[in-house]
């Protein structure tokens, strides 16, 4: 099996030193890496291009930007990678020993979330737990899939939020999510930017929104 992983770029020069320290290992292990950049006005593409990776350039938007990043890449598996979060040791075995059964087609990992603030630990059990009981993934826990999968549903929707959802949605219809307990451990710095308990609650608020039926256009305003 032959691991493709894709990572959207916007504006992530301070987080690229980490991102790239990990990536090199992984493409020189066989994986497939992919950094989409969706028009940075910082040095995140010049970064991505000193090293040697490959880098896509796409219009703006995480989803956009990922679906360019499928279309270019030649693994059996995809595996979404936010450039903020970082894989578990032995990442690409463990996505083929999940999907190897075929009783999968897609999954994700457990998340941990990096911060000081002790919520942010609780946050992430909550988020596990969640997805354990829903079958929805976020794109915070590292989503794979089957690359012919992903592509006879559409990929993700060309929306500017909440795409991780949806397309959780429609891989639902064909198999549960691989949950896999090793975390992926993703930055707490929006939620301590911003009020944990604030983003929490803002969270919240937006999904139960997007279960009512409210356009996703709508709900990134909020968002953002």
């Amino acid at each position: 099996m032959k691991l493709s992983i894709i990572v959207p770029l916007l504006n992530e020069a301070a987080n690229l030193p980490g991102l790239l320290a990990q990536l090199l290992p992984l493409q020189h292990s066989g994986c497939e890496v992919l950094l989409v950049d969706g028009g940075s006005s910082d040095n995140s593409a010049a970064l991505v291009e000193r090293v040697g990776l490959q880098l896509i350039c796409s219009s703006r938007g995480r989803a956009l930007q990922m679906n360019a990043g499928a279309a270019q890449a030649t693994g059996d598996v995809l595996l979404f990678l936010h450039a903020d979060t970082r894989l578990p040791a032995g990442a690409p075995a463990l996505v083929a020993q999940a999907l190897a059964s075929q009783a999968h087609c897609w999954g994700r990992f457990d998340v941990r979330i990096s911060g000081q603030h002790a919520m942010l630990r609780v946050i992430g059990t909550m988020m596990n737990l969640r997805s354990r009981w829903s079958g929805i993934a976020t794109g915070d826990q590292a989503m794979f899939v089957s690359r012919a999968v992903f592509a006879s549903v559409g990929g993700f929707p060309a929306q500017p939020l909440m795409e991780d959802i949806e397309l959780s949605k429609r891989l639902r219809r064909i198999s549960r999510p691989a949950c896999l307990r090793p975390c992926v451990i993703t930055s707490g710095r929006r939620w301590e930017t911003h009020g944990v308990w604030r983003t929490m609650l803002l969270m919240w608020r937006l999904r139960w929104q997007y279960w009512r039926g409210v356009p996703a256009a709508q709900l990134a305003k909020a968002y953002r």
